[in-house]
């Protein structure tokens, strides 16, 4: 157990591993089911965070795509005319409707800033590109009434690969991009290349291992699609004009090395990129049900004051 950690960090890593990573869902209506069951009980605790945090929520259909608009009670004066469109993690398969907006509602609050939480299309009805699409339909709707500049995008491990993805493809077509992006432990690269896979295997208390349930949900996901194609695994992708953009991962995180990769080649591409490595934190723990640690706190307010000093007016 390190002791370079908050009490609350050490509590959450003490905790035994959840045997979820396991699980092999061998049909459709596994997959449906399971992913129906943990939905539920991530969204159960939600309420009560919005409530606690001063955040309210409103359903809202956004160029077609479903969506969560999280509106903190307080916005700070400079975020005014600003917006943040958030894609939620869970390996592409997990976290449908309600139960995605955690990220969310904790951005919103600690960054006093409206985010628009994007409930995109998942397997195994809507394996690649359905989440990609519908991530680019609510940005082209979104660009309508904002500024460009005036926008972020964030997500957390999928997402953070979901976002550099929405990046790579709102490049293609030409689009206007965000004007700076989060991006969380991000699944850069649907394959296990990563050193950190190997050498963090069994020691993140998150994500124990990409073998079984999360290779499973990457290949469901990725359709019959080759894994390192960019737009499933971004690192891949040519990041030359991306916006700037910060990254965060932890010493115990198996997509440390995915984290440092994508980091390293927005650099070597001349990008603005800011990377946060926290002591003793596995995958995405500071969002893991960590919104009180001090951890938790500290990369929210990173992240806010990179979208403060990065978007526009």
């Amino acid at each position: 157990m390190p002791q370079t950690v908050s009490p609350e960090l050490q509590k959450a890593i003490a905790r035994p591993l959840s045997n979820n990573f396991r699980i092999e869902p061998k049909t459709a209506e596994e997959w449906k089911g399971i992913v129906a069951t943990l939905a539920a009980s991530a969204a159960k605790r939600l309420p009560q965070l919005r409530s606690s945090l001063h955040v309210r929520a409103e359903s809202r259909s956004i160029g077609g795509v479903g969506t969560f608009v999280l509106t903190p009670e307080t916005i700070a004066p400079a975020n005014r005319n600003r917006v943040l469109v958030h894609l939620h993690g869970g390996a592409y398969i997990f976290s449908p409707g309600e139960s995605g907006t955690l990220e969310a509602i904790l951005m919103a609050h600690y960054g006093k800033i409206k985010v628009i939480s994007v409930d995109y299309r998942m397997p195994p009805d809507h394996p690649f590109p359905a989440a990609l699409e519908d991530a680019v339909a609510v940005w082209k709707e979104v660009v309508k009434t904002h500024k460009p500049a005036n926008i972020g995008v964030f997500g957390t491990s999928a997402s953070g690969g979901l976002t550099l993805a929405t990046v790579l493809r709102l490049k293609e077509l030409r689009a206007p991009l965000p004007g700076a992006i989060a991006v969380g432990t991000p699944s850069a690269d649907l394959t296990k290349t990563g050193d950190t896979w190997y050498t963090n295997e069994y020691i993140d208390c998150v994500n124990p291992s990409y073998d079984v349930l999360i290779s499973a949900a990457k290949r469901l996901n990725a359709g019959g699609h080759d894994l390192k194609e960019p737009l499933l695994s971004p690192v891949y992708g040519d990041f030359d004009g991306f916006p700037p953009a910060i990254l965060i991962s932890g010493t115990r995180d198996v997509l440390l090395s995915d984290t440092v990769r994508t980091h390293r080649k927005l650099r070597n591409a001349g990008v603005e990129a800011d990377l946060h490595v926290f002591e003793g934190q596995s995958h995405a723990q500071y969002l893991s049900g960590q919104s009180a640690s001090p951890e938790a706190q500290e990369a929210y307010g990173q992240i806010a004051r990179f979208f403060q000093r990065h978007l526009g007016k």
